[in-house]
């Protein structure tokens, strides 16, 4: 037998194993493809005349952005694509788009896309509205919960039947730096259910559940935890998230990923930069079940050169075949 892909890999780590070799690694997003490739990121793509392409032409597009992302994992070592669509192609060629980006990359990578209908954050334009329900319509607030649950379901399955998808980043945002939004106990009765609802299914499908939420997760996680995703990211520091403590209590249950400190990598020295990577990887490593990351993603008007710094951290400390 050869060496695992970078698909194996990363399932390894998201069953709670050990793979071979260095940690894998991957960013829920890398939107730094103008200047590490000089192109535009697929999800700042605005076509206006889509309708008016031809048949050709959209496919030269969607090769295109598909091309930016496996540059992307190809130079930094990511196991895993988080595939944001390729501008206004949108769901029409969602379908077309997951396997080409599969098929250009051979097979070798693990391929996620949006999958997450649980209440996230309100905007500020829906703020008020929304919490004012929470008071006025609560069943109705649970009724639409389901359907919109019922909904990703229904996408998952044909997803499932039509495409080489491998799972979901369930990007539902619950938690702002000193806490979640809802209270804990709002939270078990208005996101809970429906969370471990669609867990539940995707795991059955036999597609993965990857559950981000930035902010202080600490007092909803036992929540999160029980869902049963595969996987928890992005374990923020800035929330005051401490991977050793989650290591501990929930290692054996799930899949850690993240918690390189982004506002570091912003506003630390490189020392602050190297230290947070490291601590990562020391208490991440043992055992198996972690995926190097920074604690949100490799945004715009980070530094290319901090991300790179913490990289080499990764490639020096995060090596299994090294320790001992």
């Amino acid at each position: 037998m050869g060496e695992p892909t970078h698909r194996e890999r990363f399932t390894m780590a998201l069953n709670g194993k050990q793979p071979p070799g260095l940690v894998p690694h991957f960013e829920l997003v890398f939107y730094l493809t103008m200047e590490a490739f000089g192109k535009v990121h697929p999800s700042h793509r605005h076509f206006h005349q889509w309708d008016q392409m031809s048949k050709a032409e959209k496919r030269a597009q969607l090769e295109d952005a598909a091309r930016v992302y496996l540059m992307t994992a190809e130079r930094y070592g990511h196991s895993a694509i988080f595939l944001h669509g390729a501008g206004s192609g949108g769901e029409e060629h969602e379908e077309e788009f997951i396997n080409l980006v599969d098929e250009l990359g051979g097979g070798q990578y693990f391929l996620m896309i949006h999958g997450d209908a649980t209440y996230s954050i309100p905007n500020g334009t829906e703020m008020m509205a929304w919490c004012g329900r929470i008071a006025d319509d609560p069943q109705g607030l649970k009724d639409e919960a389901r359907r919109m649950v019922d909904d990703a379901i229904a996408r998952a399955e044909r997803l499932k039947k039509n495409t080489a998808l491998d799972g979901f980043a369930m990007c539902a945002d619950y938690c702002l730096n000193d806490g979640p939004f809802l209270s804990p106990g709002m939270f078990a009765e208005f996101v809970t259910p429906y969370l471990k609802q669609l867990c539940g299914a995707y795991r059955e499908m036999g597609l993965y559940a990857i559950k981000h939420t930035d902010g202080n997760i600490m007092p909803i996680v036992e929540d999160l935890v029980d869902a049963g995703p595969h996987a928890l990211h992005s374990l923020d520091p800035q929330g005051g998230v401490d991977i050793a403590e989650i290591k501990r209590r929930f290692g054996d249950r799930l899949c850690l990923i993240g918690n390189v400190n982004c506002g570091l990598l912003d506003t630390g020295t490189e020392a602050q930069c190297v230290e947070s990577a490291r601590y990562c990887l020391e208490h991440g490593m043992p055992g198996g079940g972690y995926i190097f990351s920074t604690s949100n993603c490799v945004y715009t008007g980070m530094d290319l050169k901090r991300y790179e710094l913490i990289l080499d951290v990764w490639r020096r400390e995060g090596n299994y075949d090294r320790q001992g």
